[in-house]
């Protein structure tokens, strides 16, 4: 399946438009990464627990977004976009949304 921020890919035809599809996942922080997190706060650098919590979050929205576009046909996701909220104190969602479509 073609993912892609762009909205047209050039040299393919797009034949049927299927609609918007999404993924979302909401993850809550580590009280291990918290802490982590306010050493670097003291003497800065990467809080990389909070990266790969993060990256993950974006793997898996993609995944769910994926498997909303393969369930209605769709051989590729195009204008892909990522937008994050804050749904309780110490959780947000990330969210992935774009346009599948049919393409030859």
């Amino acid at each position: 399946m073609i993912i892609t921020n762009m909205e047209i890919i050039p040299g393919k035809k797009i034949t049927q438009h299927l609609g918007l599809v999404q993924g979302s996942t909401v993850r809550a922080k580590h009280v291990g990464r918290d802490l982590m997190a306010g050493l670097k706060n003291i003497f800065g650098g990467e809080l990389s627990g909070y990266t790969e919590l993060l990256q993950e979050s974006r793997e898996e929205a993609m995944e769910r977004m994926k498997a909303q576009a393969t369930a209605v046909g769709a051989n590729a996701v195009l204008n892909v976009r990522f937008s994050t909220s804050s749904v309780t104190q110490g959780a947000a969602e990330l969210f992935a949304y774009g346009t599948a479509v049919i393409m030859e």
